[in-house]
């Protein structure tokens, strides 16, 4: 009861789970990594064991996932996650602008936070960001990739139950990230934040207004992205830059030295950027 009144009635945003690695020296950046669906943070272990030790490095459980709460009623937007980032940067008294990294849905969440909180955000990295434009297919003889993925996605909505079932054989056959989990716990949120995030976004139209530095990591046997969009992106906006990577959607094999490369470059870009205030 407590918990409602708090949270869904005077609509104070829930501070959601985190993770701090101190830098070992006077940090020069801090990072934060937002995960994708069904994942935690724990999802960037291994690219984190491979950063320079002078970075701030914060990971975040998104609200529905990890250790952070699962309330049933809330709307699992981007909105709704972009809230509850900035609510727990402030309970973490974090200064100064961020590095944000998002992985997936985590890139959506990263967006919706560039674009409410621009003072927050340094620059932008998103790992296989599956941005979907709208379109009209009413006239097309076959549909847009982006329709496609939407209607895979709307249809995993309506039968759960079976979602769960494959989600388990690939999960015991290592088809996905071992930090990848969707149980009976979670299979709301799960549904709950496909529906208001992925399907129902607008992160395209979004981060093509967004003039902070942006890069696009792209695995080139990703699935689930629309390599188009990306490109297009890339190619219209001149603080965009797409990296491709002989990868799928996950954080895995070429992908992690691919990621921690381009934080490299986001650490070194911010202390050209000090270097000339000073």
């Amino acid at each position: 009861m407590f918990d409602i009144l708090i949270h869904r009635w005077l609509r104070v945003p829930y501070a959601l789970h985190t993770h701090i690695v101190p830098s070992e020296a006077k940090p020069i950046a801090t990072v934060l990594f937002i995960h994708g669906i069904g994942n935690s943070g724990h999802v960037w272990n291994t690219v984190i064991e491979k950063l320079p030790k002078n970075i701030r490095v914060v990971t975040i459980d998104l609200l529905g996932f990890g250790q952070s709460p699962r309330p049933s009623w809330v709307v699992y937007s981007a909105k709704t996650q972009a809230r509850s980032v900035l609510a727990t940067y402030f309970r973490l008294r974090l200064r100064g602008q961020v590095i944000i990294v998002g992985h997936s849905l985590g890139s959506l969440v990263a967006v919706e936070i560039a674009k409410r909180y621009p003072l927050l955000v340094r620059s932008l990295i998103l790992c296989s960001p599956p941005f979907y434009q709208l379109y009209d297919d009413e006239k097309r003889l076959l549909p847009r990739s982006d329709m496609v993925l939407k209607n895979i996605f709307a249809t995993a909505q309506k039968y759960p139950e079976r979602f769960l079932q494959v989600a388990a054989i690939a999960m015991r056959y290592k088809l996905i990230n071992a930090i990848f989990s969707v149980t009976k716990e979670n299979i709301d949120s799960y549904m709950g934040t496909l529906e208001a995030t992925i399907v129902n976004q607008t992160s395209f139209v979004d981060a093509k207004k967004l003039r902070l530095p942006i890069e696009l990591l792209h695995g080139t046997l990703d699935p689930v992205v629309v390599a188009r969009n990306l490109k297009q992106l890339a190619g219209e906006r001149s603080n965009v830059t797409l990296t491709q990577v002989v990868a799928a959607h996950e954080i895995k094999g070429f992908f992690i030295p691919a990621t921690v490369r381009a934080i490299e470059r986001a650490c070194k870009r911010d202390q050209k950027t000090v270097n000339k205030n000073t």
